[in-house]
Protein backbone atom coordinates (compact mmCIF):
# COMPACT_ATOMS: atom_id res chain seq x y z
CA UNK A 1 0.00 0.00 0.00
CA UNK A 2 1.40 3.80 -1.13
CA UNK A 3 2.37 6.04 1.57
CA UNK A 4 -0.91 8.74 2.05
CA UNK A 5 -0.05 11.99 -0.58
CA UNK A 6 2.14 9.76 -2.24
CA UNK A 7 2.03 9.84 -6.26
CA UNK A 8 1.25 6.90 -8.43
CA UNK A 9 5.02 5.81 -8.51
CA UNK A 10 5.45 5.21 -4.99
CA UNK A 11 7.59 8.17 -3.79
CA UNK A 12 7.49 8.57 -0.33
CA UNK A 13 6.36 12.10 0.71
CA UNK A 14 9.61 14.35 1.26
CA UNK A 15 11.77 12.24 -1.24
CA UNK A 16 14.22 13.95 -4.11
CA UNK A 17 12.41 12.99 -7.25
CA UNK A 18 15.49 11.02 -9.11
CA UNK A 19 16.95 13.80 -12.04
CA UNK A 20 16.02 13.42 -15.37
CA UNK A 21 19.10 11.66 -17.30
CA UNK A 22 20.64 14.87 -19.08
CA UNK A 23 22.58 12.60 -21.79
CA UNK A 24 25.57 13.22 -20.16
CA UNK A 25 27.51 11.28 -17.49
CA UNK A 26 27.86 13.17 -14.11
CA UNK A 27 30.62 15.40 -13.89
CA UNK A 28 30.90 15.20 -17.79
CA UNK A 29 29.08 18.58 -18.63
CA UNK A 30 30.14 20.43 -21.64
CA UNK A 31 32.47 23.35 -20.45
CA UNK A 32 31.69 27.45 -21.04
CA UNK A 33 31.81 27.69 -25.13
CA UNK A 34 35.19 29.54 -25.04
CA UNK A 35 35.00 33.06 -27.08
CA UNK A 36 36.01 32.67 -30.31
CA UNK A 37 37.56 36.64 -30.09
CA UNK A 38 39.50 38.66 -27.39
CA UNK A 39 38.41 41.46 -26.27
CA UNK A 40 40.03 44.72 -28.02
CA UNK A 41 42.05 46.96 -26.11
CA UNK A 42 40.25 50.66 -26.25
CA UNK A 43 43.25 52.00 -27.79
CA UNK A 44 42.68 49.62 -30.09
CA UNK A 45 38.99 50.37 -30.36
CA UNK A 46 39.73 54.22 -30.33
CA UNK A 47 42.14 53.41 -33.27
CA UNK A 48 39.50 51.94 -35.21
CA UNK A 49 37.07 54.48 -34.96
CA UNK A 50 39.18 56.88 -35.75
CA UNK A 51 40.10 55.06 -39.28
CA UNK A 52 36.57 54.23 -40.03
CA UNK A 53 35.40 57.83 -39.27
CA UNK A 54 38.09 59.45 -41.33
CA UNK A 55 37.21 56.98 -44.59
CA UNK A 56 33.76 57.81 -43.80
CA UNK A 57 34.13 61.60 -43.79
CA UNK A 58 36.34 61.62 -47.15
CA UNK A 59 33.47 59.53 -48.72
CA UNK A 60 30.66 61.88 -47.53
CA UNK A 61 32.72 64.99 -48.48
CA UNK A 62 33.53 63.42 -52.13
CA UNK A 63 29.77 63.19 -52.50
CA UNK A 64 28.74 66.21 -51.35
CA UNK A 65 31.74 67.85 -53.76
CA UNK A 66 29.58 65.50 -56.34
CA UNK A 67 26.28 67.26 -55.73
CA UNK A 68 26.77 70.66 -54.75
CA UNK A 69 23.81 72.75 -53.40
CA UNK A 70 23.27 76.58 -52.92
CA UNK A 71 22.29 77.83 -48.98
CA UNK A 72 18.98 78.42 -50.34
CA UNK A 73 18.68 75.23 -52.43
CA UNK A 74 17.08 71.54 -51.08
CA UNK A 75 20.49 69.76 -49.55
CA UNK A 76 20.24 67.24 -51.73
CA UNK A 77 23.84 65.40 -50.87
CA UNK A 78 23.21 65.81 -47.31
CA UNK A 79 19.67 63.80 -47.30
CA UNK A 80 21.50 61.36 -49.49
CA UNK A 81 24.27 61.07 -47.18
CA UNK A 82 22.30 60.78 -44.39
CA UNK A 83 19.61 58.07 -46.10
CA UNK A 84 21.81 56.04 -47.63
CA UNK A 85 23.93 56.24 -44.52
CA UNK A 86 21.16 54.94 -42.74
CA UNK A 87 20.58 52.28 -45.01
CA UNK A 88 23.55 50.90 -44.27
CA UNK A 89 23.41 50.96 -40.40
CA UNK A 90 20.32 48.86 -40.90
CA UNK A 91 22.37 46.43 -42.91
CA UNK A 92 25.54 46.32 -41.02
CA UNK A 93 23.35 46.10 -37.68
CA UNK A 94 21.46 42.63 -39.06
CA UNK A 95 24.79 41.11 -40.58
CA UNK A 96 26.72 41.53 -37.13
CA UNK A 97 24.25 40.66 -35.07
CA UNK A 98 22.13 38.07 -35.93
CA UNK A 99 23.69 36.30 -39.59
CA UNK A 100 28.06 36.37 -38.54
CA UNK A 101 30.23 35.81 -35.70
CA UNK A 102 31.42 39.45 -36.34
CA UNK A 103 34.99 40.39 -34.85
CA UNK A 104 34.28 42.85 -31.73
CA UNK A 105 36.32 45.20 -34.31
CA UNK A 106 33.55 45.52 -36.77
CA UNK A 107 30.87 47.90 -35.30
CA UNK A 108 33.34 50.17 -33.89
CA UNK A 109 35.31 50.59 -37.16
CA UNK A 110 31.95 50.01 -39.78
CA UNK A 111 29.21 51.75 -37.15
CA UNK A 112 30.89 54.13 -35.01
CA UNK A 113 33.40 54.64 -37.14
CA UNK A 114 32.85 54.52 -40.66
CA UNK A 115 29.02 55.22 -41.32
CA UNK A 116 29.52 57.62 -38.32
CA UNK A 117 31.80 59.74 -40.15
CA UNK A 118 29.80 59.46 -43.46
CA UNK A 119 26.14 60.38 -41.83
CA UNK A 120 26.19 64.01 -41.15
CA UNK A 121 23.24 65.34 -38.77
CA UNK A 122 25.43 68.35 -37.64
CA UNK A 123 25.59 69.26 -41.48
CA UNK A 124 21.43 69.04 -41.67
CA UNK A 125 20.77 71.36 -38.64
CA UNK A 126 23.67 73.58 -39.97
CA UNK A 127 21.66 73.57 -42.90
CA UNK A 128 18.00 74.30 -41.45
CA UNK A 129 19.65 77.27 -40.11
CA UNK A 130 20.72 78.72 -43.33
CA UNK A 131 17.80 78.12 -45.01
CA UNK A 132 15.92 80.21 -42.45
CA UNK A 133 18.47 82.87 -42.68
CA UNK A 134 18.13 82.88 -46.57
CA UNK A 135 14.21 83.22 -46.09
CA UNK A 136 13.49 79.99 -47.22
CA UNK A 137 11.95 78.39 -44.05
CA UNK A 138 8.96 76.69 -45.51
CA UNK A 139 12.10 74.30 -47.08
CA UNK A 140 13.78 74.36 -43.95
CA UNK A 141 10.61 73.32 -42.39
CA UNK A 142 9.99 70.33 -44.87
CA UNK A 143 14.06 69.55 -44.86
CA UNK A 144 13.59 69.84 -40.45
CA UNK A 145 10.78 67.36 -40.78
CA UNK A 146 11.37 64.95 -43.56
CA UNK A 147 15.07 64.01 -42.79
CA UNK A 148 14.40 61.97 -39.79
CA UNK A 149 11.29 59.83 -40.65
CA UNK A 150 13.49 59.27 -44.18
CA UNK A 151 16.29 57.99 -41.99
CA UNK A 152 14.50 55.95 -39.75
CA UNK A 153 12.63 54.61 -42.55
CA UNK A 154 16.25 53.94 -44.26
CA UNK A 155 17.17 52.25 -41.19
CA UNK A 156 14.38 49.42 -41.08
CA UNK A 157 14.12 48.95 -44.54
CA UNK A 158 18.10 48.48 -44.68
CA UNK A 159 17.47 45.79 -41.63
CA UNK A 160 14.48 44.51 -43.34
CA UNK A 161 15.91 43.80 -46.85
CA UNK A 162 18.93 42.37 -45.47
CA UNK A 163 16.70 39.95 -43.06
CA UNK A 164 14.42 38.80 -46.59
CA UNK A 165 17.80 38.44 -48.41
CA UNK A 166 19.28 36.27 -45.60
CA UNK A 167 16.39 34.07 -45.56
CA UNK A 168 16.11 33.93 -49.16
CA UNK A 169 19.67 32.67 -49.27
CA UNK A 170 19.16 30.03 -46.41
CA UNK A 171 16.05 28.50 -47.95
CA UNK A 172 17.67 28.41 -51.49
CA UNK A 173 20.78 26.34 -49.77
CA UNK A 174 18.72 24.16 -47.92
CA UNK A 175 16.72 23.50 -51.06
CA UNK A 176 13.14 24.12 -49.59
CA UNK A 177 12.62 26.73 -51.94
CA UNK A 178 9.07 28.32 -51.33
CA UNK A 179 6.43 28.22 -54.22
CA UNK A 180 6.31 31.97 -55.69
CA UNK A 181 3.04 33.33 -55.26
CA UNK A 182 0.38 31.89 -56.89
CA UNK A 183 1.85 28.84 -57.06
CA UNK A 184 0.99 26.16 -55.19
CA UNK A 185 3.60 22.99 -53.98
CA UNK A 186 2.55 19.85 -55.80
CA UNK A 187 0.70 17.12 -53.33
CA UNK A 188 3.61 14.45 -52.72
CA UNK A 189 1.89 13.15 -49.98
CA UNK A 190 1.07 9.91 -51.54
CA UNK A 191 4.75 9.07 -52.09
CA UNK A 192 4.57 9.36 -55.79
CA UNK A 193 5.96 11.59 -58.13
CA UNK A 194 4.39 14.91 -59.41
CA UNK A 195 3.35 14.30 -63.30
Amino acid sequence: MPFPHSSSSGERPGSQPEPEPSGTEPGLEPAEPCPRWREPRLSTVVAVVAVGGLVGAEARYALGLALPHGPTQWPWSTLLINTTGCVLIGVLMVVITELVDAHPLARPLLGVGFLGGYTTFSTYTVEIVNLVRAGRAPLALGYLAGTPVIAVLAGAAGAAATRAIATRVRVMRSGTARPRAGMTAPDTSDGQEPQ
